[in-house]
């Protein structure tokens, strides 16, 4: 008992609260809310338009906070409307915890002394999966996505399918969710980490009873379908948008020679190699896949084994001020190869769908053919200057 005091108080020093957003759990949601009051009256509870007799055991604790609405929308808004509620209130954290009885408050001080020592990170309670009783289905779909959670962040978790979280709601505020099932908790780690938010885990029990006992409103075929379709437009977003950003992130935080010593001269591959990379970099660079031209850089530098920052980095030539000129040249360049002659656009009922066929064709063929004349000689430009400053290195030492 005197624990659970020292934990309630630090609870409220930290303006830490419990939510527990329920939904057709009247068989063991009382005993949850009672479990918890135990640590804390710092409570949530959201009622996520139950059909059952949730509105009335929620009669007797009317003195915590209870958010109700009458139609059911998912874990995922009753989470988010919980969230909401928690820094309407001026609370900071929020732990997260299900009505089923399968998480145990017991495990609440495990979350609090994590916290102390990690202010500012989202903390899982990662389940033992190989205990008994766990259902196949949440084994697998737990693999499942802990896989495509690293793939779009680069980030190991070892159970980013538990409810048992605490969130960092002051940090999280900004941040846009677009799910509201249960496909939400995937969705919410990926953006917080995205933002810059540590993922950190901790041990916690669980329990599972047998299956003739266990009541769960997850469907299968439904819920892993939208996750599936969650995790492809977060991979799209990942490697479009989010993996480049980062990687020119970390590149401002070195010096250009930081860089050059780093992925040039300390790197084992060769020079034709690293002037392959430089090359294939400038050609997508320019190449008229705007939009796509990072991933492709990536994907084909994976591909083909070249090194993914040099090539990046050589793709870059086709960065804002520099786009109209590459533009501009390419069409010029195509026109010329074409034998077309150039036209000066005019906002005018002169411009017609055969014009523009004529004019994205001279821009496509002087793309491409740019591209072929930059790759060739910024490749053997950057073999030349690997070729010696790596020669100078080597007599330094």
């Amino acid at each position: 008992m005197k624990e659970n005091i020292v934990y309630g108080e630090k609870l409220k020093q930290l303006k830490c609260c419990v939510l527990i957003p329920t939904y057709n759990n009247e068989q063991t949601l009382a005993q949850v809310v009672k479990d918890v009051e135990a640590y804390t009256d710092q409570i949530i509870l959201v009622n996520d338009g139950s059909t059952d007799s949730t509105a009335q055991i929620l009669e007797q604790f009317k003195h915590l906070q209870i958010v109700s609405y009458p139609k059911n929308q998912g874990k995922g808004f009753a989470l988010r409307t919980g969230f909401n509620k928690a820094v309407e209130l001026g609370y900071h954290y929020a732990i997260t915890l299900d009505s089923d009885a399968q998480h145990k408050a017991i495990d609440l001080p495990t979350f609090i002394d994590k916290l102390e020592d990690e202010p500012n990170a989202i903390i899982i309670g990662a389940r033992n999966m190989t205990q008994e009783n766990v259902p196949g289905k949440s084994s697998f779909g737990n693999k499942f996505s802990n896989f495509w959670f690293k793939v779009n962040t680069g980030v190991d978790a070892p159970d980013t399918q538990s409810g048992y979280r605490l969130y960092p709601v002051h940090q999280m505020k900004d941040l846009n969710f677009r799910t509201k099932k249960y496909e939400f908790e995937v969705e919410v780690l990926v953006r917080a980490s995205w933002k810059g938010i540590k993922i950190l885990a901790v041990p916690i029990d669980v329990f599972y009873p047998v299956p003739e006992e266990r009541i769960t409103h997850f469907r299968p075929f439904q819920d892993f379908s939208r996750i599936s379709v969650l995790n492809t437009v977060l991979v799209i977003t990942a490697f479009l948008y989010i993996k480049p950003r980062d990687f020119y992130r970390s590149l401002k935080k070195k010096s250009f020679k930081q860089f050059i010593e780093q992925h040039v001269l300390s790197t084992t591959e060769s020079n034709a190699k690293l002037a392959t990379a430089v090359g294939m970099g400038a050609f997508l660079g320019v190449s008229p896949f705007w939009g796509y031209q990072m991933a492709m850089v990536v994907f084909f530098a994976v591909l083909f084994k070249l090194n993914k920052v040099v090539a990046l980095v050589s793709s870059n030539i086709s960065f804002g001020p520099m786009t109209p000129i590459i533009i501009y040249a390419s069409y010029r360049l195509g026109c010329l190869i074409l034998g077309m002659e150039t036209v000066n656009i005019e906002y005018s009922n002169g411009i017609n769908v055969e014009l523009i066929k004529n004019l994205g064709l001279g821009y496509i063929v002087g793309a491409f053919s740019l591209g072929i004349l930059l790759a060739i000689g910024m490749g053997l430009t950057s073999y030349l200057l690997f070729f010696i400053f790596r020669q100078r290195k080597i007599a330094k030492t």
